[in-house]
C-alpha cells in the first residue's frame, strides 16, 4: 500500500512541474493592457509584529496613480495604531486612514473588521490582504490589470516566506515548493476557485453579488470562501504573475504543531472530500515507508530515488523559478523532514475538530468557527495570512 502512495505522490510531482511550467509560459506572455483603476487596499489589524513597518511602508510605495490605504483595529489601544501613525507621518501625500472597528460581528475578527471599514472605502475596485504581507513595487499594476475583462471577479497572489529559525523554514520551505505547488496543479486542473489571503482583489460588483463581507464571519478561510463564492456567481478567479513576500515568526515546538494542524484542519473543513487526496501527495514519506516495509528490497530504493529526484526539481520549478524564493535550494536538505511532517499534520487533521488560535479555542463545522467556553474578546483571534 505505501509504495502505491508513493507512486502517486510521484505522478502528483509530475503534474505539479507540469503545471509550474505552464504558469511560467503564461507569465512570459505580455500582461494585460495597463489598466490602473483606482483602489482601495483594506488592511485589518491585530497587534504589532517584527517586519509589519516594512511590510506596511510597501504598499505606499506603488508605481501606481491612485489609491487609498485603509487599516482597521478593533481597539484603540492596539499597538498597530503606532505604526499607521508612523506611516502616517512619513508618507504625507497618500490616501491613509485608520479606522476604529469596535464590535463583534462573528467569530471571525478578521471579516468583522472588513465589514466596519468596507464603508470608508471610495473606490469601485477593493484589494484586502493580510498585515505582514510585503509587496514589490508594481504590485497594484500586476494584480489590478486583469480586470480590463469585466468577466474577472478576483484576481489572488501566490507568496513566500522570509524565515530564518529552523520551524519558520520548514514552514517557508513548506509554502514555496508544496502549498504554491498545489495552488499551481488545481490551477491546472479546475482552474483557480478559491483566493489566498496574501491577496483578494475583487469589485465591488463581484463582492455585492455575494452578499458583502457578511456571510463569511464565522468561517475561518474567509479568503478561500471569498473566492469560492465569487467563481460560484460565474466571475472568474484568476492567479496573478505577482509574487509577495509574508513574515514567518519563530516559533517553538507547541507553537509549530498548533499552527501547522490550525491550517491541516482548515484546510480539511474548507476543501471537504477533496482534502483526502493530499494523503496522496507526500510521495517521499510514502516511498521511505514502503522501504522500511520492504526491508530495503532493491525496488525500494529504485523508488525512493525517483521520489526524492522528482520532489528536488518540483521544489526549484515551483519554489525557485516560479515564487524566486532564495531560501529554497540552501534548504533542499530539509524536503523529507518538512514532507514527513506534513504528513503526520494531515493525519493528525482528522483526529478533531478543535483548533488554538491566539489563546483562543474554536471548534470547526464545515468550515465555520464555533468558539469554546466564553467568547472571544473584542480582538479575538489575530487577523492572519497563515492560518
Amino acid at each position: 500500500m505505501a509504495a502505491v502512495l508513493a507512486i502517486c505522490g510521484i505522478a502528483y510531482y509530475l503534474l505539479c512541474l507540469k503545471s509550474a511550467a505552464a504558469f511560467l509560459r503564461e507569465c512570459r506572455q505580455a500582461r494585460p493592457a495597463d489598466f490602473t483603476p483606482p483602489v482601495s487596499i483594506l488592511k485589518p489589524l491585530r497587534g504589532a509584529d517584527p517586519g509589519m513597518y516594512e511590510a506596511f511602508r510597501s504598499h505606499c510605495l506603488q508605481q501606481y496613480p491612485e489609491y487609498e490605504l485603509i487599516f482597521g483595529v478593533a481597539e484603540e489601544d492596539d499597538p498597530a495604531i503606532a505604526l499607521v501613525e508612523r506611516l502616517q507621518r512619513e508618507f504625507p501625500q497618500r490616501s491613509i486612514q485608520l479606522i476604529l472597528c469596535p464590535r463583534v460581528l462573528g467569530a471571525n475578527l478578521k471579516v468583522s473588521n472588513l465589514v466596519q471599514m468596507l464603508p470608508s472605502a471610495r473606490h469601485e475596485f477593493l484589494l484586502i490582504n493580510d498585515s505582514d504581507i510585503w509587496v514589490p513595487a508594481d504590485y497594484l499594476r500586476g494584480v489590478m490589470a486583469p480586470f480590463i475583462n469585466p468577466q474577472i471577479g478576483l484576481v489572488t497572489a501566490l507568496y513566500r516566506g522570509a524565515a530564518t529559525g529552523l520551524f519558520p523554514r520548514l514552514e517557508a520551505i513548506g509554502i514555496s515548493t508544496d502549498f504554491a505547488a498545489g495552488v499551481l496543479a488545481a490551477r491546472e486542473l479546475e482552474g483557480i476557485r478559491f483566493g489566498l489571503g496574501s491577496t483578494l482583489a475583487c469589485s465591488r460588483r463581484a463582492l455585492d453579488d455575494i452578499g458583502g463581507f457578511e456571510p463569511v464571519l464565522d468561517y475561518l478561510a474567509d479568503d478561500y470562501e471569498l473566492g469560492s463564492r465569487i467563481a460560484a456567481k460565474g466571475y472568474q478567479v484568476l492567479l496573478s504573475d505577482v509574487v509577495v513576500e509574508t513574515y514567518l515568526p519563530e516559533y517553538s515546538v507547541g507553537e509549530y504543531w498548533n499552527h501547522q494542524l490550525r491550517w491541516a484542519r482548515t484546510l480539511r473543513h474548507a476543501r471537504k472530500w477533496g482534502y483526502l487526496g493530499v494523503g496522496t501527495t507526500f510521495g517521499v514519506p510514502w516511498a521511505l515507508l514502503a522501504m522500511a516495509l520492504a526491508h530495503g528490497a532493491g525496488w525500494s530504493w529504485v523508488l525512493l530515488a525517483v521520489a526524492l529526484v522528482l520532489r528536488g526539481a518540483m521544489a526549484l520549478m515551483v519554489g525557485n523559478r516560479v515564487l524566486r524564493d532564495p531560501l529554497v535550494l540552501p534548504n533542499l536538505w530539509l524536503l523529507p523532514l518538512r514532507d514527513s511532517l506534513g504528513l503526520i499534520f494531515w493525519i493528525a487533521s482528522f483526529a478533531g475538530r478543535t483548533i488554538d488560535w491566539r489563546g483562543d479555542r474554536f471548534t470547526l463545522k464545515d468550515g465555520q468557527l464555533k468558539p469554546v467556553g466564553s467568547r472571544p474578546s473584542a480582538l479575538g483571534p489575530r487577523p492572519d495570512a497563515h492560518i
